[in-house]
């Protein structure tokens, strides 16, 4: 399996279950997404912005946007890999970068993009900076501008440093609230 670079951010491994398998005997679509989700809980911890930080602070990330890309199907029998990657990240937001892999076939199965916003969730939640240390070790994991080419074509054209109130795509000009 072909990891691309990973700012020494943690593998999320997997376990597929047998009611997330469809009739053709693939993995169904709906839950690569919920795969992400659980690997972007490792990776929240990893980065300290586990439970215990959450409980303390009453902030967590919220998603703003996920873009998939189907390239090969995971089979019921794969082994399914995550390899994240800090592709850019500001005072507020994450944009991580996602390759699903599995072992049967040394090609990327489908790459995934988020954009996440760090919120406190107070009574009314509303978007607020890292802590310095948890900004610093984002800034330290963020991988060279040019390494989000890896991702290849039709790939979010989102930016974390272009503007502080805009979270940017092909198919969306508008400004999401919550990064207000």
């Amino acid at each position: 399996m072909n990891a691309a670079p990973s700012a020494a951010l943690p593998l999320y491994r997997a376990q597929l279950l047998p009611e997330w398998i469809d009739y053709n005997g693939h993995v169904r679509d709906a839950y690569y997404g919920l795969v992400l989700s659980y690997a972007i809980d490792d990776i929240m911890d990893h980065l300290g912005l586990d439970a215990a930080y959450r409980e303390r602070t009453r902030c967590t990330l919220y998603t703003l946007e996920l873009h998939m890309r189907y390239l090969h199907e995971v089979k019921s029998t794969d082994d399914l890999v995550v390899a994240t990657s800090i592709l850019d990240a500001d005072r507020k937001r994450i944009h991580m970068g996602s390759r699903f892999m599995c072992g049967r076939l040394n090609e990327r199965r489908g790459p995934g993009e988020v954009m996440l916003l760090h919120v406190h969730q107070g009574e009314k939640p509303a978007s607020t900076p890292f802590p310095h240390d948890i900004d610093a070790s984002l800034q330290k994991r963020k991988l060279p501008p040019d390494a989000g080419a890896a991702w290849g074509p039709g790939r979010a054209k989102w930016s974390c440093s272009a503007g502080r109130r805009r979270v940017r795509s092909p198919n969306d000009r508008c400004r999401h609230p919550m990064t207000l």
